[in-house]
């Protein structure tokens, strides 16, 4: 696990001089307006949010507040789109609306911006860092998202999907109906590998695991992030096998095969190997932690975000 120390923007300095008479209240104005003038010369980075599965953006209020208090008049968007049950459109719609929106907002970032994307959102930014040839993010962190895909009975798919476990969603999963639903996007069934290889509309394409035309540009623009922060951990209880948040997956046995030693990683196809190279891939393990708990958790915040943002 990570460790991190609280690394707050510095406050500004109180002025040596005592006040008035009665300027009591007014001199205490002086601090808190030396750190917003600070904030503003220093220029953080705007934050972008983007959601995961059956969540909206007024959950990540939390996470609003620590970027704030670490780094005052931070720029946080948390974008407004594919709420709740509208999280279930297929993921390359979901990538070109969040694109729309987040677009404006690199527009006028001229230092950059960092993204922050949580659970099925960090597939969506990765589609976004994809398929955008201009953008300019400097920090992508992952917060417990399958970057190598989903194979577990939990409640989401126990919900979703009652008359299935693991073992048969690919019946549904790996048909042209099932690529209409986002989870199936990127349902990875160890057993089925050639179905899912040649199903996959979403997941299989990010990860050139089979021909695509695209592959040499999207690694490009893929590329063209500074830092990938990978955040997860063995009690989150959604994320199956959990290491899918590191890149890791499951082979035929269902044993776990860390990300060094999986394909996409040794053949580079999308750019894991050039990041770990440069020294800008980051994983961040954290135990104790539930799925739905990891963008208001404060120790995670401290440990594996926070140094990021700058």
């Amino acid at each position: 696990m990570m460790k991190g120390s609280h690394r707050g923007a510095p406050s500004g300095r109180r002025s040596s001089s005592s006040s008035s008479s009665g300027g009591g209240g007014a001199g205490l104005l002086w601090p808190l307006l030396a750190a917003y003038l600070w904030a503003a010369a220093a220029g953080h980075r705007p934050v972008v949010i983007v959601h995961g599965l059956f969540d909206s953006s007024g959950e990540f209020s939390t996470l609003k507040r620590f970027i704030n208090e670490s780094y005052p008049g931070t720029n946080v968007s948390v974008i407004d789109l594919y709420d709740r049950s509208a999280s279930l459109q297929p993921l390359w719609k979901q990538v070109e609306g969040f694109k729309a929106a987040i677009y404006p907002i690199i527009q006028n970032a001229a230092d950059g911006v960092n993204f922050i994307c949580y659970s099925q959102g960090g597939l969506i930014c990765r589609g976004i860092l994809s398929t955008l040839s201009d953008h300019n993010v400097h920090s992508f962190i992952s917060l417990s998202s399958p970057q190598a895909g989903q194979y577990g009975d939990t409640d989401y798919l126990r919900y979703l999907f009652p008359q299935f476990v693991k073992s048969n969603l690919f019946h549904l999963c790996y048909t042209a109906v099932g690529q209409r639903i986002s989870i199936c996007n990127y349902w990875n069934d160890p057993h089925h590998r050639d179905m899912y290889v040649n199903s996959s509309d979403y997941l299989a394409l990010l990860n050139s695991e089979r021909p695509n035309p695209n592959a040499t540009e999207w690694k490009e623009n893929f590329l063209k992030i500074k830092k990938l922060v990978l955040i997860g951990g063995p009690d989150d209880g959604v994320i199956t096998p959990w290491q899918s948040s590191h890149f890791g997956f499951y082979d035929g046995n269902e044993t776990v095969v860390e990300m060094q030693h999986q394909d996409i990683f040794l053949r580079d196809v999308f750019g894991l190997k050039t990041l770990a190279a440069r020294g800008d891939l980051i994983f961040c393990s954290m135990a104790g932690v539930e799925h739905v708990r990891w963008h208001s958790n404060e120790t995670v915040f401290h440990a594996c975000i926070e140094k990021w943002l700058v």
